[in-house]
């Protein structure tokens, strides 16, 4: 079954790491990148860019409204995901506890929903 681990976290003190600091916190990233796919749950995954760079985009009464910023204004905001794929929630689970992010934010494991290949006919 295939989840994603959505990480949350407060990226706010990374920039101020010193640059051994911040190379080590990567190191610790890549290494867990390198475990799941050894796990042969790896599928993909991918960091992103801060909120600061977010655009926001909904839909009212037929009017497209952007705005400049995440949906909703919190301290843990999405960082990355994964998307794995594993046996059960247990073993999910366990991917998402060796999430380094785990240690400082939450690491969300939501099942994917299992679609159908073609649109259904009628």
């Amino acid at each position: 079954m295939q989840y994603m681990l959505l990480i949350y976290g407060d990226m706010e003190g990374f920039p101020e790491m010193s640059e051994e600091q911040q190379a080590a916190e990567m190191k610790r990233w890549y290494d867990y990148s390198e475990w799941l796919s050894a796990k042969g749950w790896m599928r993909a995954g991918d960091a992103l860019q801060g909120v600061e760079h977010a655009t926001s985009v909904r839909l009212r009464d037929g009017e497209r409204i952007v705005t400049d910023g995440p949906f909703a204004e919190t301290k843990e905001t999405l960082g990355g995901y994964y998307l794995i794929d594993t046996e059960n929630l247990d073993d999910a689970i366990e991917a998402a506890s060796e999430c380094p992010g785990a240690m400082y934010g939450t690491i969300e494991v939501r099942p994917v929903l299992d679609l159908p290949a073609e649109a259904p006919q009628g």
